[in-house]
């Protein structure tokens, strides 16, 4: 990395330690977003030979991103200063950058660097800042239930999106850390309130049959939702995650059970034959016969079938278990395809779908990051659509909340295997 590069990074590291984030909101402005006047005249020439012809436009995008997150990383440690990561990236927002005065700047270094901003905000840097700004900022927006907002605007909602939504390639060691912290903070507080609100909706129905309704609601103080879901689709949910499943049977149970069975398993195409005998279960009969259950037989036994008669490996069921997932979700951002998946959700509903795919990765934890990524591959490819436009995806996205709190996470809810 040049040295002036270096010079900037260091610059803004020092000040970020002694100045509020409203001062270097206003330098950050001077300096990327008005391109004159910066008062350190040795570091406004190092963002103007960033401007210079020959350097790329990546080049730009990478410095000015990590400018962005030595602030917001900073910013990030301390809950009143974390309302300036959103006034930070909002400057890169502002009408004036479409403006004609804006554009028509005297200075030639001043124009290309406009341009060049201009450019930024097509990039996915600046879609990875746009998404974590959606994360910090969400208790702030008065209008997050509106139907018609973007898809994008609900990240905060789903911790297990955020390595994959809000991280991309040139994301920084700090950068990754502080996506992390954040991360663990909003699953904690997500499993937290997903508990009291499941135990809170029993204690009132214990306490409506042993004295009424209206004593019930005088008597318990009421616990916010925090999910999307209505109160009979959460508790559809936690009782198909939490509960008996199948017969007397937990998820986790069959996990085991399976694991147990295949650890005897003497080669691969056995592997993939009880694999199949697995899944098929959580698939309604009917559907399943119609087409679903052959291609998902099929689907098995197309992966590495030249290793059929090997001994069972890590290495092959972790490859079995991923391919599986990209037929099942989806298979990349180049290949968005889902179709699969849709027909699942019209004809199973999205807490059986959810099951079906929470049943692959409690025998293979190490493809839950996969399962992860396909997810928030369809969350990036629809980021813009409106909410209303994707119920299906939220509600699938909701589900799968509920699934890994209660399978991966804190959220103790194991009295309702005994009660269900």
């Amino acid at each position: 990395m040049p040295t002036n590069e270096q010079d900037l990074y260091q610059h803004l590291l020092k000040l970020v330690k002694v100045e509020t984030p409203q001062q270097l909101i206003e330098r950050f402005r001077t300096l990327f977003i008005d391109g004159s006047g910066y008062p350190d005249p040795t570091i406004a020439d190092v963002v103007g030979n960033l401007t210079t012809t020959g350097r790329e436009q990546t080049e730009f995008n990478s410095v000015l991103n990590r400018c962005c997150h030595i602030l917001i990383n900073h910013w990030q440690m301390e809950s009143k200063t974390q309302l300036a990561i959103p006034e930070l990236v909002n400057l890169f927002e502002t009408p004036s950058l479409n403006s004609p005065s804006y554009r028509l700047a005297q200075s030639r270094n001043t124009r290309r660097l406009r341009g060049l901003v201009q450019q930024f905000r097509q990039s996915e840097q600046y879609m990875t800042l746009h998404r974590l700004v959606q994360v910090v900022d969400r208790e702030c927006d008065p209008n997050l239930s509106e139907t018609s907002r973007p898809l994008g605007s609900l990240i905060g909602r789903y911790p297990y999106l955020y390595s994959h939504s809000l991280l991309n390639d040139s994301s920084t060691y700090e950068h990754q850390q502080t996506v992390r912290q954040i991360q663990a903070q909003k699953q904690k507080q997500y499993e937290v309130s997903l508990s009291k609100y499941v135990t809170y909706k029993v204690r009132k129905a214990q306490l409506s049959r042993q004295t009424s309704p209206a004593t019930a609601k005088r008597v318990l103080k009421p616990v916010e939702n925090p999910t999307l879901l209505d109160d009979r689709e959460l508790y559809v949910a936690v009782k198909q995650f939490a509960g008996r499943a199948e017969g007397s049977y937990t998820y986790r149970d069959l996990a085991q059970n399976f694991i147990t069975h295949t650890s005897q398993t003497k080669t691969f195409r056995e592997f993939k034959e009880d694999l199949y005998e697995y899944l098929v279960t959580t698939v309604d009969s009917d559907y399943g016969k119609r087409q679903f259950n052959a291609k998902l037989y099929q689907q098995l036994m197309d992966t590495m079938p030249q290793c059929d008669s090997q001994k069972l490996t890590d290495f092959l069921i972790v490859r079995t278990c991923s391919q599986l997932l990209n037929f099942l979700v989806v298979e990349s951002p180049q290949k968005p395809n889902h179709y699969v998946l849709i027909d699942l959700l019209s004809n199973l509903g999205p807490t059986f779908v959810m099951a079906l795919l929470l049943k692959i990765i409690l025998i293979c934890r190490r493809v839950k990051p996969y399962l992860e990524k396909r997810f928030s591959i369809l969350f990036n490819h629809y980021d813009s659509s409106t909410r209303e436009a994707v119920q299906w995806l939220i509600q699938s996205l909701e589900n799968l909340n509920v699934a890994l709190s209660t399978n991966f996470g804190a959220a103790d809810l194991s009295f309702l295997s005994k009660a269900s």
